[in-house]
């Protein structure tokens, strides 16, 4: 019982370091070439994308979900026709067409992008 008041925490004590540690080096970095008296120009982005973040994260969960869908019905099909054990046949498959998915996702948003 005691781990679980602890794990909670920690998760979000780690998760608040990285955050700190990140924005801290980014102001430590953009400090020291104001003082060099460098432009602090290079630190916005000039050119801005058109496509929207949300469509980009739509797409890409959208092809998610169908590569996980393919992938247990894959399964299936390897558990029941080729007598696969189960518990090879759903997770092999699953994380396959997962990682399929996400690899095409890239690519049709890359795509998206450079349509754009």
């Amino acid at each position: 019982m005691g781990s679980e008041v602890i794990i909670v925490p920690a998760i979000f004590g780690v998760i608040f370091g990285m955050y700190y540690l990140y924005i801290s080096s980014r102001n430590k970095e953009r400090l020291a070439l104001i003082e060099k008296g460098g432009d602090a120009s290079m630190f916005f982005n000039a050119k801005k994308s058109l496509t929207p973040t949300w469509k980009v994260l739509v797409i890409n969960f959208a092809i998610l979900m169908m590569g996980i869908g393919l992938g247990i019905f894959i399964g299936y099909m390897l558990h029941r026709v080729l007598l696969l054990p189960e518990g090879v046949a759903y997770p092999g498959t699953i994380f396959l067409m997962g990682g399929t998915a996400l690899f095409t996702g890239f690519f049709v948003t890359k795509k998206l992008i450079h349509q754009n």
